[in-house]
């Protein structure tokens, strides 16, 4: 890697000025990472931009709360906007140079209820695409809008939303987008609880049973590593426990690592991950894990 970080990241507005930026690091030959982001930064956050930062020249964090990836009733209004803290933590990491935070406009010129729409694979109306619908096109929607106004060499994303990530992947591939997709583990508190804007939502008591979430999802990896191939007694077994710690489960499943479809039988040879999202009170928490089969 050439040439070494700007000693405060430049707050860039406009795709015309961070285009600017790009083409004069271009110039000195510099690889450019995007870490997409809807601000209210967290830990999480920091790792994702450690992460680019060992796998780019330069860093570029957008901050931009996307509101086509919201459906009715659903919190994009009230989501946490936290931009001063978002620049004091940018600041802390010293790895980002340009932090990108575009208003809505800028974003979608037309405004996004006029905006050029995305219809994303069958994918995205599994899972949490049941009870989101239009959600990942959304998703879809922004991610390949940032990607057109930064052009970065190399898109940095987080595992903890698995089916986005794959998504995006299949997103990518599909329309033969030059930027490599890199994905960072998903970051947690001590007790397992997988770092979350929406963590801010839950209670103090609510705080203290979230974990059981996690837990849940690891009694399932662990069945599932010893053999257990009775995929729906597992799922059916993990969304009683989760309603008997509290939670209203929107699912609990177990998929094909690769791709998310569906396991095939009982067979033993497919590396699997089981997925959940569940409620607790006003927060809404997903989590994941992976099944590497021995070999």
């Amino acid at each position: 890697m050439s040439g070494g970080r700007l000693s405060e990241a430049v707050f860039v507005r406009t795709a015309s000025h961070i285009r600017e930026l790009v083409e004069s690091w271009r110039l000195a030959h510099q690889t450019v990472a995007l870490v997409p982001t809807m601000g209210n930064l967290h830990r999480g956050h920091a790792s994702l931009v450690e992460l680019a930062a060992g796998n780019a020249d330069r860093v570029v964090m957008s901050l931009f709360v996307n509101p086509t990836q919201f459906g009715p009733g659903e919190d994009y209004a009230g989501y946490p906007r936290t931009l001063d803290e978002d620049r004091a933590l940018v600041a802390e990491t010293g790895l980002v140079d340009a932090l990108l935070v575009p208003d809505v406009a800028e974003v979608y010129p037309f405004g996004a209820e006029a905006a050029v729409r995305f219809v994303m694979p069958e994918l995205a109306r599994e899972l949490c695409g049941v009870k989101r619908p239009g959600h990942f096109d959304g998703v879809g929607s922004v991610v390949c809008r940032l990607l057109n106004i930064v052009g970065p060499d190399v898109l940095v994303l987080g595992r903890k939303d698995y089916q986005q990530l794959i998504l995006l992947e299949r997103m990518i591939a599909d329309l033969r987008l030059p930027v490599q997709v890199i994905s960072g583990e998903t970051q947690r508190d001590d007790d397992g609880l997988a770092i979350s804007s929406r963590n801010r939502y839950l209670t103090p008591a609510e705080r203290r049973r979230a974990p059981a979430l996690h837990t849940t999802l690891i009694r399932v990896r662990d069945a599932l590593a010893r053999g257990d191939r009775d995929f729906s007694a597992l799922e059916v077994k993990a969304v009683n426990a989760l309603k008997e710690a509290g939670f209203k489960p929107d699912y609990v499943e177990v998929r094909n690592a690769r791709d998310l479809s569906r396991p095939n039988g009982r067979s033993a040879t497919t590396d699997l991950v089981v997925l959940a999202a569940a409620w607790l009170g006003k927060a809404r928490l997903i989590d994941n894990v992976l099944v590497i089969p021995s070999r």
